[in-house]
């Protein structure tokens, strides 16, 4: 892929070819960030430097582990985050509808906008311009942030655009516990919890972890990570952020 595009995505359809369709329901679109950062092959085609900070709990290449962000490396059924505890505090209810406005997480510096994306006429989901790589996007087919069910909130983790780290270079340094914030348009605020972050091979994206039901309020931020291939101009994994609003 060549330096003038830093992310790809994959049609809609999920693992069996099912259709998304509309918020609340089984949304089985799979998001291939591929390649988020191409600040090092397009400015000095080299491994891009400082390296982003990768989740404590890597998810294992065995497929057997990775359909869920819980895997371990041994064999066994997988973990879905939002079965468990919801870090600190309780789920809250959920909201009516409403578009996000910006994402605050406190651990890692962000306060960005967010974006409207919907998907491109060849079913793949849309990201960020690479102008606006500051910024963030919510995927609007999906529930808003505070909606019962995944909002899926997607950005990049660099870009030569921008001359070097994007909104979501630092993703992979949240930790359980931590919060994050969205502000929406209705002037209400919706406060989540992480539960989990998991890195993942762009091969083994938990499609249906991060698209699929819920039927707590839940939310899903991904972004780009793993090892940097210099041939391929374009990171080997998705990191994800789960998290459950607690207030």
């Amino acid at each position: 892929m060549g330096p003038s595009s830093d992310v790809t995505t994959t049609p809609a359809g999920g693992r069996h070819g099912r259709p998304w369709r509309a918020a609340g329901a089984a949304v089985v679109v799979t998001l291939a960030m591929v390649g988020a950062g191409l600040v090092g092959a397009s400015l000095r085609g080299t491994d891009p430097a400082p390296r982003p900070p990768q989740p404590l709990s890597q998810a294992s290449t065995d497929v057997r582990t990775t359909a869920g962000p819980g895997g371990n490396g041994v064999d066994q059924e997988p973990t879905d985050p939002d079965t468990g505890p919801a870090g600190e505090g309780q789920p809250a209810a959920g909201l009516g509808r409403a578009t996000p406005t910006t994402i605050a997480i406190p651990r890692i510096g962000v306060d960005a906008p967010i974006m409207t994306l919907g998907t491109n006429p060849d079913g793949t989901v849309q990201v960020p311009p690479l102008e606006q790589a500051l910024s963030a996007g919510w995927y609007s087919p999906g529930p808003s942030p505070g909606e019962t069910g995944n909002a899926v909130i997607v950005g990049h983790v660099d870009s030569a655009k921008v001359g070097g780290p994007a909104v979501f270079f630092s993703l992979g340094a949240l930790q359980p516990g931590d919060a994050i914030t969205v502000s929406r348009d209705d002037g209400s605020q919706g406060t989540f919890t992480v539960d989990e972050v998991k890195a993942y091979p762009k091969k083994a994206f938990p499609t249906e972890l991060v698209y699929g039901p819920n039927d707590r309020v839940g939310l899903r931020v991904v972004t780009c990570g793993g090892q940097f291939d210099k041939n391929a101009g374009s990171y080997l994994d998705n990191v994800v952020v789960f998290a459950t609003m607690t207030g």
